[in-house]
Order: structure tokens, then C-alpha cells, then sequence
């Protein structure tokens, strides 16, 4: 299916959403924003996994300034949080996300990267956080989902100077996982939904939803949050069925 600025289509289990602003560098407008929660909101219901991309050079280039630029404090709070409820459906919704990193990613576009789980970013990626030049402050979620990834004052850093990180630096800091060559990010991204779509459901609902909610928790909690997701994800008729392919496959030993 087509958008005019978002495109999304499912091959198999895997549901593919891709950012279709190119020529604004897919900077995030409030009609793309709403695009972008549609196709979301539209994925089909056997979708297993989702990949995030962009097309043209750019991932994502991050808040259309030009709408920024004449809202009032309470606009400012209001569309916020609406950047907020989308990039929660990404990340909270318990579907894992792929996304596909290439040239910039930037201001919002990061905060949009870092609300996948899975980041490939092809070696041409940079990372930046401009706010301190434009005189404003994130509002996409970058306060909690990228200080956890960097910590708190290399984000700080980042928005003070407005220094650019490269692919090798970003993957250092855990702003992408796998790195690969440029044109190679959605090969890699594709190989890596069909193998997450592999996974029981539950289980990747349960990765997915519950390890970002206990790092926020008291030690104690999270344990406590961690044996009752085993619980629920340990004991369903799938996985009874899965451990005891996998036993028997063990005790059959290697085939000659």
C-alpha cells in the first residue's frame, strides 16, 4: 500500500514502513507524523516484525522546522507529546522494529531510530543532535530512549556543540547494532526480520515490552517483573512444542 509520504507493504510475516519525504532529507512534518502512525496503525495481523526505513539519502533528518517555527508554548507541549504517542507505538507496542540507518540521522530522526529495537546503519550514517544551534530542546523522547543508550552528559554534550558522530563511532556508542556498507542496510535488516519472525510471538512480545520497562525499576521489582514475564512466556502449548523439538534434535546427536 502507498502513501504519499509514507510507504508500507507486508512480504510474508515482515511489514516494511519506509519514510517517503526524500526531498526534504525525510524531515518529520506534522502530515508525515500522522502518515507515519497510520501505516503503523494499518499493519496487517500477521505481521511478526517491522522494518523502518527511509528513502532516498537520508534516514531522517528530524523536525520540520519550518512548521516549528510560529507555535505557541502550549503547541509546542501539545505536538510533543504527539511525537511521544507515535514513537510509544514503536517501541512499546510489542512488535519488534528493524531500522534501516543511512545519511543523516538527526535531531528527531534519532529520537525515531531509538525507539526501534533492532538498528543496522549502513557506514555513510551520521548522528547529531543540533537542538543548541536552533535554539529549542528535544521533544521526540530523546531525554529517556538515547541518554539511556549514550547516558545522560555525552547527550548533553551532543546538543551543547552540536557534534556529528559517523558509523563507526554511532555503533561504538549503541546507536546501532550491526553496520554494513552502504546500499547493503535493508538486505541486512530484511535477513534479520525473517529470523526474529522465526521467534514464538510471546517471547518477542515479552523482549520486546518487558526488558525496557524493568531497567527503569528498583532491583527488586525488575526481578520480580522478570519471574512473572517467565512465567507467562515459559508455559504456552508453543513452547512446550519448541524445546521438545529441540531436546529431540539433541539426543539424536550429529547425522552422519
Amino acid at each position: 500500500m502507498t502513501d504519499k509520504l509514507v510507504t508500507h507493504s507486508l512480504d510474508g510475516l515482515v511489514y516494511t514502513i519506509t519514510l517517503n519525504r526524500p526531498a526534504k532529507r525525510n524531515a518529520i512534518s506534522d502530515r508525515l507524523l500522522e502518515a507515519l502512525e497510520k501505516a503503523w496503525d494499518a499493519r496487517p495481523a500477521e505481521t511478526r516484525v517491522v522494518v523502518l526505513a527511509g528513502a532516498g539519502d537520508h534516514f531522517c533528518a528530524g523536525l520540520d522546522l519550518s512548521e516549528h517555527q510560529h507555535r505557541e508554548p502550549s503547541g509546542v507541549m501539545l505536538h510533543s507529546q504527539g511525537w511521544h504517542r507515535v514513537f510509544s507505538k514503536i517501541h512499546q507496542t510489542g512488535i519488534p522494529v528493524v531500522a534501516v540507518l543511512h545519511g543523516a540521522v538527526i535531531g528527531g530522526g534519532l529520537e525515531l531510530a531509538t525507539s526501534t529495537h533492532v538498528r543496522v546503519a549502513e557506514s555513510n550514517v551520521m548522528y547529531q543532535l543540533p537542538e543548541g544551534r536552533h535554539g529549542i530542546y528535544v521533544g521526540g523522547g530523546a531525554s529517556v530512549r538515547v541518554s539511556r543508550i549514550i547516558g545522560p552528559g555525552r547527550m548533553a554534550e551532543m546538543m551543547l556543540t552540536g557534534r556529528i558522530y559517523g558509523a563507526e563511532e554511532g555503533q561504538a556508542l549503541g546507536l546501532s547494532h550491526y553496520l554494513v556498507c552502504k546500499g547493503e542496510g535493508m538486505a541486512k535488516a530484511q535477513e534479520l526480520a525473517s529470523r526474529i519472525a522465526e521467534n514464538a510471538p510471546l517471547a518477542n512480545y515479552a523482549m520486546v515490552t518487558t526488558i525496557q520497562r524493568i531497567s527503569s525499576m528498583s532491583s527488586d521489582d525488575g526481578l520480580y517483573v522478570e519471574s512473572l514475564m517467565a512465567a507467562v512466556a515459559q508455559t504456552g502449548p508453543e513452547v512446550v512444542a519448541r524445546i521438545g523439538q529441540f531436546l529431540d534434535r539433541k539426543g539424536k546427536g550429529p547425522q552422519k
